[in-house]
């Protein structure tokens, strides 16, 4: 296995917009809309879930401060805030999408056609792990 780009700094090739000794932020080599933001903790992780609660809050609150920027610069209708886990984690580190968004620009969820199951058993499988 290679390495991670995101675990060398110097591998990073754009812009950061906030570092510290916990996570750094970027702006996204190939952004959805200007002003793309990517948030990553310093420590290797690829989930959500092997990220220590605290990183994880100091994450958040750092991804608050972007929001608030992005809103003040750039006058967004809305944002988006988003993670892929797993094999949908393309890089192989944990790294959180921030990007302003607005009406009409492309940017959509996708849906297969298959319908989906909503209901309580699902919600107790999940309430069940969860509490």
């Amino acid at each position: 296995m290679s390495e991670c780009v995101f675990c060398d700094r110097d591998k990073i090739i754009t812009d950061f917009v906030y570092e510290d000794n916990a996570v750094m932020a970027f702006l996204d080599s190939d952004p959805i809309n200007e002003g793309h933001i990517l948030i990553i903790p310093k420590e290797h992780y690829l989930d959500v879930d092997e990220i220590p609660d605290e990183i994880l809050t100091h994450l958040m609150i750092i991804s608050k401060k972007v929001v608030a920027a992005l809103k003040e610069i750039y006058k967004p209708n809305g944002y988006s805030i988003m993670q892929n886990g797993g094999d949908f984690n393309d890089i192989g580190h944990y790294h959180l999408h921030i990007f302003p968004r607005y009406t009409g620009d492309g940017f959509a969820w996708t849906y297969g056609s298959e319908s989906k199951n909503v209901n309580e058993e699902i919600a107790k499988k999940i309430r069940d792990r969860i509490c």
